[in-house]
């Protein structure tokens, strides 16, 4: 009989950890190579540091132990500035090293599901069951992807810290750690394990800074990595994965990446024609010769003989056009063709970007035209493998190798141009004055700009006067619409799609960036020409169609090559964007416009921005109304019937800035605004987080596919109770108050907050080539969204994730006991469990909250010299955090932090006591860097090290948290 423990349910946390254990055991032992490398690279004594700051740490963290605290504080504060920087070294490397091993484990844990034959949420297959057992057809779900567009954006910002020889290291590093789930003997463990340990000391060696300021070709070469690590072959699995499961449907290529650096020049004075070239020229390179690799490895698979089988007429008239003449291959057809296909695109690749291609069989001749045309090739031989049962060998290479040729054709990624609107003003103003139009168009009210613009808009002559002498702005800016003209026709339509308008705030500010794109030629016609009219819900020029690019379309009118895309970002911008838009459709002929060139509006909705401006709470929620009033104009409005609505979310990497889950996000959006079709930006570490494994990155990717289809399909969000929608409202209303209350309208708020984070620090580290300020002020309304969040981030607050929402809660509850108290909370709680938009919310306020630390934040007030200001503001802080943590619990019903992600728990329970040392060392050492003065600093012999062990410090932290981009 067996005891009563045996016929026990097995213990969770038995199970968890037996889960968890190969993990930990990658975690081990990459800890411990790094140690090895330490000691033998450092010496036994500094090894010895490390260890013995690592043991109090934990203590102190894990068990609480007070007197291990107090020890360990003193320790870091003995420390030489060569020794912190040993230190810092060592604790960042350990971030990095369990950040892979994390990731591995990620993958490990869906290969272990997968082989059991349950799914994931926000997997394809998961998506695809749900939508199955909903009774939603195959039929339907083609559908939508055949009117689809999922766009994950690029950018590069100020915070990303990470150099790519170190991303290229631990790219290696992740492979070798993913090859030990294969290997069986004790010999291959061991190889793989010396392995390691050169990649581990190469890593050591390796600067983890830039000792020169990041450029904007640094960004470009840094983003192009993750093309050719990820994007390039699992984009392609994804669409094999959707054509398995609805046989029969052919899919358009409705995934495509997008792309901002070498474009976006918002606050960023590197950005310039030069840079956009560039950044253009890259990515067809990068394209074309993976193209190259790929026709290459085909030939030597592709080893047909005649003798043995037939082949279609097309593809023997493909292989008689090769210039291959070689007796050896005279009866391989497709080696043949291959050897010509070669030939053109590596002609191509010359034509294009000017450089050679790595080898060649015939010398480069006849250039490809368009993708295609090398798609039509590349067709030509899969259908004549099938004419001879040769299908086998389609699926392997060739079949990827036409899905992204498809997808990426010879532009790689699609580059939106980005600025800001009182740029745009300026050249406007220049011009009209130059060519004695408008003397001071700056003066001008909303009114007569719009009636001026439209005027102009309307005469077929350009505006710029020959001969005349215009600004280094202006021509710069000009050169950026030229750069963008020659580029569409170089590269194809989708190499350039948006032209996206940071704060917009008015319809002029569209109509201005209409009227630039008209001088170069990027808008042809004029609004009140009489052309066939459009009728509403067609499209006179789809997708890449002639017609859109390079004239006019033959019913006459105007047309603009480039989608014009208003960037909606603080708080009062949010609420007048529909009003915007509505105003912007009934000017005369700008529907038929629209409709010419594709009938597509993007609309961007700025996260991070809107959040700096009004808080956490009121930033979602403004920009759900936005959404939603968004989706109601388009649809009433009928000068905008018929046109694709697209909503392109600027979602940071933290929740404090957007970020947050992307699954849950989506799925979140308010009933109607998705559609299948959502672009969302990808920025600083999360793109490394997301993207540098590809595994991962598949899954992430599959994830935005999943969730766009159950949110457009399975229509997860219903409108919302009016109670739920008034509650939300009072909500933002008594948060955005308390917000403001604090960060805007606090005495000394600003000086605190320079203090108390080390953004002075980040702004002095070569981790990015855009300023991190719009202008040389110390006033929160300039400073860019991304280095305030970073900050927060870095000195552990995390305050713009979580900062309002606990006021607006106790003052919407009111008194504890009464009648009221009790009704608002149950609403609260229904709200919770019923509305995904408020559910969502409350879990990235979760996680954030999970995240920040004021015990470690408490340290950085004593860099505040006022001591009564960093007392008074951080009591403030620290009484809304619990404020926050208070009415998060009464509403979740959860005491604890993460209850309900058990993974994320698990992963900062291991993480942080590796990161507590970076934060205590920061301010330690910023302590000293600021303690003496600026114009002495170069001549102290101490300085470099002391200066070099923070920024050491930021990439640390940033790395342990992760999402801190």
């Amino acid at each position: 009989m067996p005891s009563k423990k045996s016929s026990a349910k097995p213990d969770r946390k038995a199970l968890v950890a037996d889960k968890n254990q190969p993990l930990m055991d990658d975690i081990r032992l990459l800890g411990r190579i790094l140690g090895e490398v330490i000691r033998e690279q450092e010496g036994r004594e500094a090894y010895e540091l490390v260890e013995r700051i690592r043991q109090l740490a934990v203590a102190y963290r894990l068990k609480q132990d007070t007197q291990a605290g107090k020890s360990f504080d003193k320790l870091l504060k003995s420390l030489s500035g060569e020794q912190a920087v040993s230190v810092i070294r060592a604790f960042s490397y350990f971030s990095h090293l369990a950040n892979i091993a994390e990731d591995r484990h990620h993958v490990r844990r869906r290969e272990v599901h997968e082989r059991a034959g349950s799914m994931q949420e926000g997997s394809l297959a998961f998506a695809l069951e749900k939508l199955h057992e909903h009774g939603v057809r195959p039929t339907e779900i083609a559908k939508t992807l055949q009117h689809g567009f999922i766009s994950p954006v690029l950018t590069a910002h100020p915070t990303e810290v990470q150099r790519k020889s170190i991303l290229d290291a631990e790219r290696s590093i992740a492979g070798l750690i993913e090859q030990r789930d294969t290997l069986h003997t004790e010999r291959e463990k061991r190889e793989n394990e010396a392995m390691l340990r050169a990649r581990v000391t190469q890593l050591w060696q390796t600067r983890m800074l830039r000792y020169s300021k990041l450029t904007v070709a640094d960004e470009i070469e840094n983003a192009l990595s993750y093309y050719q690590a990820t994007f390039l072959r699992e984009i392609p699995k994804i669409y094999a994965e959707l054509e398995e499961a609805l046989p029969g449907h052919a899919l358009k290529s409705f995934l495509r990446m997008g792309n901002w650096i070498g474009g976006d020049r918002d606050g960023n004075p590197n950005v310039t024609a030069t840079t956009l070239r560039h950044a253009l020229k890259r990515q067809s390179e990068v394209a074309l010769r993976f193209y190259l690799t790929e026709i290459h490895a085909l030939g030597g698979e592709l080893s047909i003989s005649l003798r043995l089988a037939s082949i279609t007429p097309a593809m023997q008239a493909l292989a008689e056009s090769s210039p291959d003449q070689n007796e050896h291959r005279k009866d391989e057809p497709y080696r043949r063709a291959l050897t010509g296909m070669y030939s053109r695109l590596a002609a191509t690749l010359h034509e294009l970007t000017g450089t050679e291609a790595l080898r060649h069989a015939v010398a480069p001749q006849n250039a490809y035209g368009s993708p295609d045309e090398l798609l039509a090739d590349l067709k030509t031989i899969a259908a004549s493998l099938k004419s001879h049962h040769a299908e086998a060998l389609i699926a392997p290479r060739l079949t990827p190798l036409i899905r992204a040729v498809s997808v990426f054709g010879f532009h790689l990624a699609t580059l939106d141009l980005r600025q800001s609107s009182d740029q745009h003003e300026a050249v406007v103003a220049e011009l009209l004055q130059h060519a004695r139009i408008e003397k001071d168009y700056a003066a001008l009210d909303e009114a007569a700009r719009r009636a001026l613009l439209v005027k102009l808009l309307n005469d077929a002559r350009p505006l710029r006067v020959h001969g005349a002498e215009y600004s280094e702005k202006t021509i710069g800016e000009l050169a950026i619409f030229e750069a963008a003209r020659d580029a569409l026709k170089r590269y194809g339509r989708e190499s350039i799609r948006h032209y996206i308008i940071s704060h917009t705030e008015s319809v002029s500010d569209l109509l201005e960036v209409l009227l630039l794109l008209k001088e170069v030629g990027l808008m042809r016609g004029t609004l009140d020409e009489d052309g066939a009219p459009t009728p509403a819900g067609t499209q006179a020029a789809p997708r890449g169609g002639a017609a859109a690019l390079g004239g006019g379309p033959a019913g006459g009118g105007a047309v603009c090559d480039l989608i014009v895309s208003p960037l909606f970002e603080t708080i009062g911008d949010l609420r007048v964007a529909p009003e915007i838009m509505g105003e912007f459709y009934a000017l005369p002929g700008i529907s038929k416009l629209i409709h010419r060139g594709g009938a597509e509006q993007d609309v961007m909705l700025g996260y991070s921005d809107s959040n700096k401006d009004g808080g956490m709470f009121t930033s979602s929620w403004e920009l759900y109304r936005a959404e939603i009033a968004l989706v109601e104009m388009f649809a009433s409005s009928a000068q905008a019937k018929g046109v694709t609505l697209r909503l392109f979310h600027g979602r940071g990497g933290t929740v404090g800035r957007g970020g947050g889950p992307s699954y849950q996000a989506i799925l979140a959006q308010p009933p109607g605004t998705v559609n299948g079709q959502i672009r969302l930006t990808e920025q600083g570490e999360v793109i490394n987080s997301k993207y540098a494994n590809p595994e991962i990155g598949r899954r992430n990717l599959e994830t935005l596919v999943a969730a766009t289809l159950e949110a457009t399909l399975l229509n997860p969000t219903k409108s919302a109770p009016k109670s739920f929608l008034d509650a939300a409202q009072s909500l933002s209303d008594l948060s955005f108050a308390a917000y403001r209350g604090l960060v805007y309208d606090t005495t000394g708020f600003a000086d605190y907050f320079f203090a108390a984070t080390p953004i002075r620090e980040i702004a002095e580290l070569n981790i990015g080539s855009r300023p991190a300020s719009r202008k040389a002020t110390r006033a929160i309304e300039d400073l860019r969204a991304i280095p305030w969040g970073f900050s927060w981030g870095q000195s552990r607050v995390a305050l713009p994730g979580w900062c309002g929402f606990g006021s607006a809660v106790l003052n919407f509850l009111g008194k504890e006991g009464t009648p009221e108290h009790a009704q608002g909370l149950a609403l609260l709680k229904r709200m919770h469990k019923q509305w995904p938009f408020f559910r969502t919310v409350l879990s990235n306020l979760d996680m954030v909250l999970a995240k920040t630390d004021l015990g470690i934040a408490e340290r950085y007030v004593e860099l505040v010299e006022d001591k009564k200001l960093g007392k008074k503001i951080f009591t403030a802080v620290k009484a809304e955090f619990e404020r926050t943590q208070s009415a998060l619990s009464l509403i979740t019903g959860e005491a604890s932090r993460l209850a309900t992600n058990p993974a994320l728990a698990r992963s900062i329970e291991h993480r942080f006591p590796y990161i507590d040392p970076l934060n205590h060392l920061q301010v330690e050492l910023m302590r000293r860097y600021r303690a003496v003065p600026a114009e002495k600093r170069a001549s102290e012999p101490t300085m470099e090290k002391v200066q070099r062990g923070i920024h050491l410090s930021i990439n640390g932290i940033a790395a342990g948290l992760r999402n801190t981009g």
